[in-house]
């Protein structure tokens, strides 16, 4: 078909059928007519000759160029053939080299997990803890060296055996099979996954002994399995049963300790009450110049004592826990200023600049414990002073954030490096050689970090030895709002008519200075031995006022105090004073949840009864009870020393005398002057304690400050017979010579 489809091809074709036409008449014909024909049959074919050549041609052409595009797509499909080919074996290439890589990390994978558990088994096999693998039937399959130890069990022979009948007591093996069925059910798993538990086992001689194990469990083609991690704590409970018990003897060593200091403290402080009480009545008798030195020595002695005593049982009652904070509102600038007016003398002596100042907004008024706040800033300050000579000691105050900062620097000796950071521990002092020339006992502060302690603040210091020292202390405090003072000075004394005082005390000795005391005023004395008699002899006659003691046999202060308030015997409503050694804040408001209407600090004085006295009966106070702060006094005498004590006293009397005169001289004088020379001996007043005479000096400077003349001429009139008193009050603490 694609022949006849040539145009050349066509024509021929038709010409030379027209010639067979033409011709099959010829050949049909006879032979004889066929072979006359021959030459006109040779002519005719002649003729039809070139177009027979031309149709040949044609379809040689034909299939010349049918052949030629066979051989293109033949080609074309090799070219296929050969991309795919290749693709083919690039892909081959990379099934291989993905094969290669996968058998790598097969053959890696195969390698790691050896690796894996030969580890495993090293650590399985050198591992303390012993470790037990089992079915969920409990058939043991795995029994490690340190299982073998612990249990005495060898591998061999307990793998295949039931876990239950080889390491669990006789007594606990109910539980642990009725474990197993429960697991086994898929209840409750008590101890599988939950931690270390510790439970008895046993070992192969029977004996029992405590173990601590975890279980964990895995899947694996044969079921799930149990893995035991156990381990032998036998030493361990001795060692922690050993532990608790060294630990509760300590407990119970620092609490008899405690116990120890404080009772003996209280021991040491009932005879030096009496042996103080007694110095004092004999003040009152006829004795020579050389008793009344030894009576002095033996006073002044007796107190410091009384003050190191009292130290050492602060320390007690922080031990363990009885110290808290009294938060009342307070003026930090009047208590730092009494403060540095305390220490002012010895600073002069020291030849020592002291000064003080807000850093910033003051705050005057903030609520803390002004008692501990004093505590800690009077040892800080003193010691400051005490270490600093011919240099300067500064005292800076801020406040922010609710937070007070007070900061004590100085130009002193500076502490020691080896030393500063046991500066608060009790007892540390410093070289032998310094601490003889300043004393102290080594518990101040100790007692001021203890006390910082108690304020929830912080106390911290920096020194460099020969340069100086700096203290800081933070506690954190609120805003007060202020609180009126009450300033006056008493100058008369006034005596209670004759009162009926029932004294309850179990010390004879105690009661005996009491009573002394009160019947030299004039007043009706009884006395019960212990709080039970105390109690019956309240509730048969009216007493004015009962001093109770607190720590008394039979039945304490306390109780006999509830016992006379809930009775309705005649001294029911009398008013009930306690009598004790060393009272906290904590201490006198359960004394007064108990009854009690005041309290009295042993040793008592004459001016502390007198005081009581007239509170009940809202007279005056005796200008006595305020003539002299012990406290401020026995620091200057400790700083100061036995020695020289006495003549820095004397030279100060002389300076008060000489300012007296001066004031009552005839001579007009200058205000500003006699504000300057009341401040200098306001300052040295308080460096003794002198707190009545201070008060009033102070009444001098703020009217010549403010130039009330008529305020200061009333109070340069009370001077004289004060400071005759207070001169009075001081010798009778005063060392001489």
């Amino acid at each position: 078909m694609e022949l006849r489809s040539e145009e050349g091809f066509r024509d021929a074709l038709e010409k030379v059928e027209n010639w067979l036409e033409a011709t099959v008449p010829y050949i049909d014909a006879s032979d004889a007519e066929l072979t006359g024909n021959m030459p006109r049959l040779a002519a005719l074919v002649q003729d039809i000759k070139p177009d027979v050549r031309k149709l040949s041609n044609s379809g040689l052409k034909i299939f010349a160029r049918n052949a030629d595009l066979q051989r293109a797509d033949v080609a074309l499909t090799l070219t296929e053939l050969a991309f795919a080919l290749a693709a083919l074996i690039a892909a081959l290439g990379v099934s291989v080299l993905y094969l290669v890589r996968m058998n790598r990390k097969l053959v890696r994978n195969e390698e790691e997990q050896r690796q894996a558990s030969k580890r495993m088994n090293t650590v399985i096999n050198t591992a303390l803890d012993g470790v037990i693998v089992s079915d969920d039937n409990g058939i043991i399959m795995e029994f490690s060296p340190a299982a073998e130890e612990i249990f005495g069990h060898r591998a061999v022979d307990v793998i295949g055996q039931e876990l239950g009948a080889i390491i669990v007591p006789d007594h606990l093996r109910a539980g642990h099979e009725a474990g197993m069925k429960r697991m086994r059910q898929g209840g409750e798993r008590r101890v599988v996954g939950k931690g270390r538990v510790e439970l008895e086992a046993k070992r192969a001689d029977g004996s029992i002994f405590p173990v601590e194990f975890a279980i964990q469990s895995a899947f694996t083609k044969d079921g799930e399995v149990f893995i035991a991690f156990l381990r032998d704590i036998t030493e361990l409970k001795a060692d922690k049963a050993e532990l608790v018990s060294a630990r509760d003897k300590a407990i119970a060593g620092e609490k008899s300790r405690s116990e120890f200091l404080a009772t003996m403290s209280h021991e040491i402080r009932t005879p030096l009450n009496g042996l103080l009480g007694n110095l004092s009545l004999m003040r009152d008798t006829v004795v020579s110049t050389k008793q009344d030195t030894y009576m002095r020595n033996m006073e002044t002695s007796g107190r410091l004592l009384l003050s190191h005593v009292s130290d050492v049982l602060d320390i007690t009652r922080y031990d363990s826990g009885k110290v808290s904070a009294n938060l009342e509102p307070m003026n930090v600038s009047d208590l730092l200023q009494d403060i540095i007016d305390s220490q002012s003398g010895m600073a002069s002596t020291q030849e020592t600049t002291l000064d003080w100042g807000w850093c910033g907004p003051a705050q005057h008024w903030i609520t803390s414990d002004c008692d501990r706040l004093q505590h800690v800033l009077m040892n800080i300050i003193g010691n400051a002073v005490k270490f600093t000579k011919r240099g300067r000691v500064s005292v800076t105050v801020g406040w922010h954030k609710n937070q007070l900062t007070v900061e004590i620097e100085d130009t002193g000796a500076g502490i020691p490096e080896a030393l500063v950071d046991r500066i608060f521990d009790d007892f540390v002092t410093g070289n032998t050689a310094y601490d003889r020339e300043v004393g102290g006992s080594g518990l101040g502060l100790s007692i001021a970090k203890r006390f910082v302690r108690v304020l929830d603040g912080e106390i911290d210091v920096a020194s460099v030895e020969g340069e100086g020292t700096t203290f800081r202390v933070s506690i954190p405090a609120k805003p007060a709002q202020p609180v009126q003072q009450k300033h006056h000075t008493e100058d008369a004394e006034t005596m209670i008519g004759p009162q009926r005082v029932l004294i309850v005390e179990d010390n004879e000795i105690n009661r005996f200075v009491a009573r002394e005391m009160l019947e030299a005023d004039g007043h009706n004395v009884s006395e019960a031995h212990d709080g039970q008699q105390g109690v019956d002899m309240a509730a048969q006659e009216k007493f004015d006022l009962i001093l109770m003691d607190i720590s008394m046999p039979v039945l304490d202060g306390r109780s006999a105090t509830r016992q006379i308030r809930q009775g309705n015997g005649a001294s029911a409503r009398t008013r009930i004073v306690a009598l004790t050694a060393n009272a906290l804040p904590s201490e006198r408001k359960d004394f007064f949840a108990h009854g009690m209407d005041d309290v009295l600090t042993k040793p008592v004085k004459k001016s502390d009864l007198r005081a009581v006295l007239g509170d009940r009966f809202k007279a005056k106070k005796v200008v006595g009870s305020g003539l002299v702060d012990n406290a401020h006094f026995l620091e200057t005498y400790e700083v100061v020393g036995a020695e020289k004590f006495p003549r820095l006293l004397a030279r100060y009397s002389g300076e008060v005398e000489q300012f007296i005169d001066w004031l009552q001289s005839d001579a007009r004088l200058d205000r500003n002057e006699i504000a300057e020379q009341a401040h200098k001996i306001a300052g040295s007043a308080g460096l003794f304690g002198a707190t009545g005479f201070r008060a009033a000096l102070l009444i001098v400077e703020e009217g010549a400050k403010a130039g009330e003349d008529e305020k200061v001429t009333a109070a340069i009139a009370t001077l004289p017979d004060l400071w005759k008193r207070s001169k009075k009050a001081l010798s009778e603490f005063t060392l001489t010579e």
